[in-house]
């Protein structure tokens, strides 16, 4: 009988792997944790991959618990609940504000560290595998988990998760789980650390306190994740001790190219198209860091994780509304998306600078505009989004919706810290020719290396604002530029109390980014007016050249915007074709220029009662905003009025002081509500508790029944195809007779209800039964059924 004895630098390995793990847990000083440092090189040095996979498997889940702070440390990052980062490296660092010991963990981690190049090597031979934890993925993906068709389609149409989702061998085939290389594995904790302090420090959002003098600027470099400021000293000095977003930079830098893209494709452009092996791993792991940081920071709990073309391509229908609710995203998660976005946008300049790839639209395509007419698509989904010209196809949708759902969904009577932070986010999106590659070599000494000629290709880059190079980017975006200014607007009118001057300050950034150039001015109010015309004339080229864009726009517009719109307690800003138009430069009362000369209105009042000492400098910023607004607009200047600050009234509470009298020409009392009428408020001629639950009923039948989105299938139902068997069966008797007949009266009957469904859909009709609660209706169905009742009693006491 042979024995098996293992090697020597098998059990060595494991020993020392054993006591890494045991230091790294014990590790809570800057002394320690630099000792645990240098102990980590020594042994990956001199360690083979094949010598490693102890190190990897029994060290590296307690050291990503010690960075980050997760539970206790002395377990891999599986736990149920996992703490915030009260006792992690990375608050240790911050605290004790040791520049050596910063750069050491820094080193360590670092893309060229010694870490990630043992990674690389482990990850070359598969030696190891995780099981990444269902609850810490994003919340959407958590919930779909819990099906096997969900699975699948997580499978099949997300690139982040393809090939990851295996059956779990333990618990059966019911049960799925995501298992991760050492790579992948690291990159989820890493993304996932922030959402775990943005929660952890923000279990609910308690009320703000007004301030007397609070500017932008104040925001500006402030986040949950300490480190940020906006001075360039301090923020030189503070980014040095914050090791996340150094790690951040970093790795954007290292793992993401902004340029040369195609060199890492090599076959893209051939007709012989090989498969994603040869396209190298550098590309392949570009995309898997950025898919990561979308999912898990933009994505996350939005009810919409996929686009709705690819959804009803494949017949996907997912119920995560009703589960993951309205909610708005992680808060303070607005400094590190905006270094992800400015990163992203970078790529942009490759389309400015290559004439040849600006002239065709082909690179404006997202996922949503591909024609899917095979499921082919679901295994070359991630290779129709590659970025043969720009990241920016990537985030555009993700990006946008997280804005949205930020300045919707913000909770009134809370802190708008969060959708500040979001709103420069915005504005960094809105001006991609200010991002260059000096907003990440400012921050740290981890550029060293790139050369003297990135920041001189920095400084050229900064030279000049918008010019027409950048009209594709313009109007492939549009939407950033008109829909999402409108509801910025509502979101203005409806935290104006909270903030009057901050909130005034961001509406005016946002005017002065619109009319920073008049070539920027014209091109977003022609494309507005091409947009509202029925087809394409024969006027100008200019305007023809404009017309290709109307259907990506409305395309934009269903897709990014599904399932969004104002909140019930918004009404006066609710449209009713809140996702099919666009109402920026309308002349009606819910257009863009009676909007904002009613936010005017409402901010000088605001500013009048509350601005003390300040009022001065703040009547400036109204003064430019109307400026901003009469530019914009074309030179429609909006009065002021007439009022002096002596002339306070403080018997009169804040509503009635900022409360307008007319809105356009019309007196405010003349104005009826604008919105859906189905949720409208209950008025005096309708039954209050009849109302509210036949509005629940209507909208529980709409959802079911699909009629809250316009059917655009042009293609006419797609009928369902019955294989029927072909035994012969003879039908015999009349109880098989009537059975038959009512299976047939049942089945003509499903298909006109079918048929009745699909012409609702299609011509944007819903179920509205809130009429059946007005008080004349209430009483003739009481007098009926009394006079039935009575009817009923008279005759049988006669007879």
């Amino acid at each position: 009988m042979l024995t098996m004895h293992p090697h020597p630098y098998t059990v060595d390995s494991l020993s020392k792997s054993q006591e890494l793990a045991s230091a790294i847990f014990s590790s809570s000083t800057p002394a320690q944790i630099s000792s645990v440092c240098s102990s980590i090189a020594s042994f990956l040095q001199t360690h083979t991959p094949d010598q490693s996979r102890h190190f990897f498997s029994l060290t590296f889940p307690t050291l990503i618990c010690k960075l980050y702070g997760f539970g206790d440390g002395a377990s891999p990052p599986n736990e149920t609940q996992l703490a915030s980062s009260n006792g992690g490296w990375i608050d240790i660092i911050l605290q004790s504000k040791d520049s050596d010991l910063a750069s050491r963990v820094f080193s360590l981690l670092s893309p060229n560290g010694v870490i990630f190049q043992s990674i690389y090597a482990v990850d070359r031979q598969s030696l190891v595998k995780y099981v990444f934890p269902v609850e810490r993925l994003p919340e959407w993906a958590r919930f779909m988990l819990s099906s096997e068709r969900d699975c699948q389609v997580l499978n099949n149409l997300c690139p982040l998760f393809r090939g990851k989702i295996k059956e779990d061998s333990i618990k059966g085939s019911l049960y799925y789980q995501v298992q991760l290389n050492v790579f992948e594995y690291f990159m989820f904790w890493f993304a996932y650390y922030p959402i775990c302090k943005g929660n952890s420090e923000n279990p609910n959002n308690k009320p703000t306190k007004r301030t007397r003098k609070l500017k932008l600027e104040n925001w500006i470099w402030t986040s949950s994740i300490p480190g940020f400021s906006h001075s360039k000293r301090g923020n030189e000095q503070e980014f040095e001790h914050n090791l996340y977003v150094r790690l951040l930079c970093a790795y954007l830098l290292a793992f993401v190219p902004i340029r040369d893209l195609e060199s890492h494709q090599p076959y893209r452009n051939s007709l012989l198209h090989y498969g994603r092996g040869n396209d190298g791993s550098i590309l392949l792991r570009a995309e898997f860091f950025v898919d990561t940081l979308v999912h898990y920071w933009l994505v996350d709990n939005d009810f919409s994780p996929l686009p709705v073309n690819v959804c009803k391509s494949f017949g996907l229908s997912f119920s995560l509304k009703s589960v993951l609710g309205e909610n708005p995203p992680t808060p303070n998660l607005g400094e590190i998306v905006k270094l992800l976005v400015k990163h992203l946008n970078l790529s942009a300049t490759v389309v400015k600078d290559s004439p040849a790839q600006a002239e065709s639209p082909k690179w404006r395509s997202s996922v949503g505009s591909f024609d899917l007419k095979s499921r082919e698509f679901a295994a070359s989904l991630n290779d129709s989004m590659h970025v043969g010209a720009s990241w920016n196809l990537w985030i555009q949708r993700p990006v946008y919706r997280f804005v949205l759902r930020t300045f919707l969904f913000c909770p009134v009577g809370t802190s708008i810290k969060n959708a500040s932070q979001v709103f420069l986010v915005w504005i960094s999106f809105l001006e991609p020719w200010k991002v260059g590659l000096g907003d990440f070599l400012e921050l740290d000494a981890i550029a060293d290396g790139l050369g003297k000629d990135l920041k001189k290709e920095n400084e050229r880059s900064r030279e000049g604002g918008y010019s027409a190079l950048w009209q594709d980017y313009v109007l492939s975006n549009y939407l950033y530029y008109s829909s999402l200014v409108m509801h910025f607007i509502g979101f203005a009118h409806k935290f104006l109390h909270t903030d009057p001057e901050l909130i005034v300050q961001m509406v005016l950034q946002v005017m002065k980014i619109l009319t920073s150039s008049k070539e920027l001015t014209d091109l977003v109010k022609k494309m507005d007016a091409v947009f509202h015309s029925k087809q394409a004339g024969s006027g100008k080229l200019m305007l023809n050249s404009l017309y290709r864009y109307v259907p990506l726009i409305r395309e934009h517009l269903q897709d990014w915007e599904d399932g969004l719109c104002e909140s019930d307690a918004d009404g006066s800003f609710l449209h009713e074709h809140w996702n099919k138009d666009l109402r920026l430069f309308s002349d009606g009362e819910d257009g863009g220029q009676q909007l904002l000369q009613l936010f005017i209105l409402r901010a000088e009042a605001e500013l009048q009662a509350n601005s003390g000492d300040n009022l001065a400098h703040n009547l400036q910023l109204v003064d430019s905003l109307k400026a901003q607004v009469s530019c914009l607009f074309g030179g429609y200047t909006v009065k002021p009025i007439s009022f002096t600050p002596e002339t306070k009234q403080p018997e009169q509470s804040r509503d009635e002081i900022f409360k307008p009298r007319r809105v356009a020409n019309r007196a405010l009392a003349d104005v009826k509500y604008r919105g859906d009428r189905m949720k409208r408020p209950i008025s005096d001629d309708e039954v209050a508790w009849l109302a509210n639950l036949l509005v629940w009923l209507s909208i529980w039948l709409n959802e079911n029944l699909g009629l809250n989105q316009e059917d655009n299938n042009d293609g006419g139902p797609k009928w369902s195809y019955v294989e029927v068997s072909s035994e012969v069966e003879n039908v015999c008797g009349p109880s098989e007779s009537m059975k038959m007949m009512f299976f047939a009266i049942s089945s003509w009957f499903l298909a006109l209800c079918g048929s009745a469904v699909r012409l609702m859909r299609k011509h944007g009709v819903r179920i509205n039964l809130r009429i059946l609660a007005s008080k004349k209706v209430v009483m003739v169905l009481f007098m009926s059924a009394l006079f039935s009742v009575l009817k009923k009693a008279f005759g049988f006491i006669s007879v």
